[in-house]
C-alpha cells in the first residue's frame, strides 16, 4: 500500500470527522429538534362515516366572475391569474357592481353593500374544461331548434312579455333551475348543507328550494317525471360526493339545452375547514359538440344562514304591468271600433 494512499485516507478521515463535531451540539445542550412536517388536513366524518360537507356556505365572493376566459387572458390558465393581478380584476368587478346597482330603486343608502366581498373572490373565470375557457360550440342540430321555436314564436304574433308565463322562472319566483341555483347573485347566495344516512339536503336562500339527493343508488325516476331541478342521484367517490341529474322540464333548461339528453355532473369535495370546492359538468350531445365543466369555491360562513326568502310578498309589478297592456289593447281595440 503506498504513502500516497494512506495519505488520502487519512486526510478523508479528519475531514469527515471535523464535518460531525461541527454538526454536533455542544457539551450540555440538547440535539437541535427537526421541523415538524406540515400536516396533512383530513376531512372530517359523520357519525356514521361519509365524509362531512355541512354547513352553511356563501358564493358570494364569485359574483361577477365571468363564465368564460376573457379575451384579454387568451393562453393563459386560470392558475396563472394570481396576486396583485387578480385582486385589481376583483377591485374592478366590484366597483362595476356597485356602478350598476346604486340608486334608491335597487340599494336606499346603498346599505349592501356593506356585505359585498367581491375583491375576496379566487378565479378570474369559472370555466376549467375546455381549456380555453370557452363554452363549445353549439350542435348544428341545436342552432336549427332554437330557430326553429323563436320562428314559431313570431308566426304566432307573441311578443317578449305578452303573459306571465312569458317571464322566467326566476321573475316568478318559482325557480332558479340548475345549475343556476348553485350560481351567485348579488344578494340571497347563502346554501346550507345537511346530511342523514343515505341522503344529502342543499338548501337555497334564493327562491328557498330544496335539492333532496339520495345516495342509495337508487335508480332514476321515470322520464316522464321532470322538474325544474330535475331527478338526483348521489354517490361517493372518496372523499367526494358525486351528484348526477337528468329529468329536466324545458320551461326552465338550460342555455336552450335538450331536456331529453342533458346531464349535470356535479362534484363537492371538501378541501378545507371552510371550502367545498363545487364544479358541474354539463353533459348534452344533442346541443353542444363536447361536455364542459366549470367550477367555484363554497365558503363556510355560519354568520350567514339560510333566511325567508319572500320573493313576491308585497309586489305587484308583474300583474300592474300585465294590467296596464291589457288596459292598452282594450283602449286600442275601441278606438278601432269607432
Amino acid at each position: 500500500m503506498s504513502h500516497r494512499f494512506l495519505a488520502s485516507v487519512g486526510g478523508l478521515a479528519l475531514v469527515i470527522a471535523a464535518a460531525v463535531l461541527a454538526s454536533a451540539p455542544a457539551s450540555g445542550q440538547a440535539p437541535k429538534a427537526s421541523a415538524p412536517a406540515a400536516k396533512k388536513w383530513t376531512p372530517p366524518k359523520t357519525p356514521w362515516g361519509d365524509p362531512d360537507l355541512q354547513g352553511s356556505f356563501s358564493n358570494l365572493s364569485e359574483n361577477g366572475t365571468p363564465l368564460e376566459r376573457p379575451d384579454q387572458f387568451a393562453g393563459r390558465r386560470l392558475e396563472d391569474i394570481q396576486g396583485e393581478e387578480l385582486l385589481k380584476i376583483k377591485r374592478e368587478a366590484q366597483q362595476r357592481t356597485v356602478s350598476n346597482f346604486s340608486g334608491p330603486l335597487h340599494a336606499p343608502d346603498q346599505w349592501w353593500q356593506v356585505d359585498l366581498n367581491m375583491i375576496k373572490g379566487s378565479q378570474a373565470w369559472l370555466i376549467v374544461d375546455p381549456p380555453d375557457g370557452k363554452v363549445p360550440p353549439m350542435t348544428a342540430a341545436a342552432r336549427d331548434r332554437i330557430a326553429e321555436r323563436a320562428e314559431a314564436r313570431r308566426n304566432l304574433g307573441r311578443g317578449p312579455s305578452d303573459s306571465y308565463e312569458d317571464r322566467s322562472l326566476y321573475d316568478r319566483c318559482l325557480s332558479r333551475g340548475l345549475p343556476g341555483s348553485m350560481m351567485p347573485a348579488i344578494y340571497g347566495n347563502s346554501y346550507d348543507i345537511v346530511q342523514a344516512p343515505g341522503f344529502v339536503i342543499i338548501r337555497y336562500e334564493m327562491i328557498h328550494e330544496a335539492r333532496v339527493i339520495p345516495l342509495d343508488g337508487r335508480p332514476h325516476a321515470s322520464k316522464s317525471m321532470r322538474s325544474f331541478m330535475g331527478d338526483a342521484r348521489g354517490r361517493w367517490e372518496g372523499d367526494t360526493l358525486v351528484v348526477e341529474t337528468t329529468n329536466f322540464r324545458e320551461e326552465g333548461i338550460y342555455r336552450n339545452a335538450s331536456p331529453a339528453t342533458l346531464k349535470l355532473t356535479e362534484r363537492f369535495t371538501r378541501i378545507a375547514s371552510d371550502k367545498v370546492k363545487w364544479s358541474v359538468t354539463i353533459d348534452d350531445p344533442a346541443t353542444w359538440t363536447r361536455p364542459w365543466t366549470y367550477s367555484m369555491p363554497l365558503t363556510k360562513d355560519e354568520t350567514q344562514p339560510v333566511l325567508e326568502y319572500a320573493c313576491h310578498e308585497g309586489n305587484l309589478g308583474l300583474s300592474n304591468i300585465l294590467s296596464a297592456a291589457r288596459a292598452e289593447e282594450e283602449a286600442a281595440a275601441k278606438k278601432q271600433q269607432r
